[in-house]
């Protein structure tokens, strides 16, 4: 496992698939063991208020799980730079956290990426949410970046155009989808 001054990396499971906005020089499918992508936060600002809050994905701690995202190696001029655009997106309101996890790539190569994880004890947190409550709120909250409806249908696309499966993920796109009817 590697990571020095040059080896910056970067672990998107959610909306920094899509949307990383930070330069990078390599892009690669990239697996974390121990945690579980989930609709586990509450967002009261990007996707949601404080009246009605969305929902936005974090990583949840679950020994058993294993996140299919992406790994992101960052240049090095460009580090500093990145760390603080992630630290003003992702830390809004201190729900996540900042760790430093093990990503497996899908080279097979073993790196340290920056990663956000959900702090449990943040009072946003809701990881007990059934797949139907997610989706009723998924269906109809907006916030300061849109829709939350918009949020899924992005991942959703893009964890499918680059062959990664995620079955409740799906469900919750399919779900909240046919509830335009």
């Amino acid at each position: 496992m590697t990571q020095a001054a040059d080896n910056f990396w970067v672990f998107g499971y959610g909306s920094l698939i899509w949307n990383p906005d930070f330069p990078y020089e390599r892009r690669e499918i990239a697996q974390l063991s121990g945690w579980a992508r989930s609709f586990c936060m509450r967002s009261i600002h990007h996707r949601g208020t404080p009246e009605h809050p969305g929902l936005v994905l974090a990583l949840d701690q679950n020994p058993t799980a294993t996140c299919n995202g992406v790994g992101f190696l960052v240049p090095p001029q460009h580090q500093m730079v990145t760390l603080a655009l992630l630290r003003e997106r992702e830390l809004i309101s201190s729900a996540y956290l900042e760790e430093w996890l093990p990503i497996r790539l899908q080279s097979g190569e073993q790196v340290l990426a920056l990663t956000y994880v959900i702090d449990r004890n943040h009072v946003q947190y809701c990881g007990a949410l059934s797949l139907s409550q997610q989706a009723d709120i998924l269906a109809t909250a907006t916030g300061q970046r849109g829709h939350n409806r918009d949020y899924l249908a992005a991942t959703a696309h893009h964890l499918q155009a680059l062959g990664i499966e995620d079955p409740d993920l799906t469900w919750l796109w399919q779900e909240v989808e046919a509830s335009k009817g």
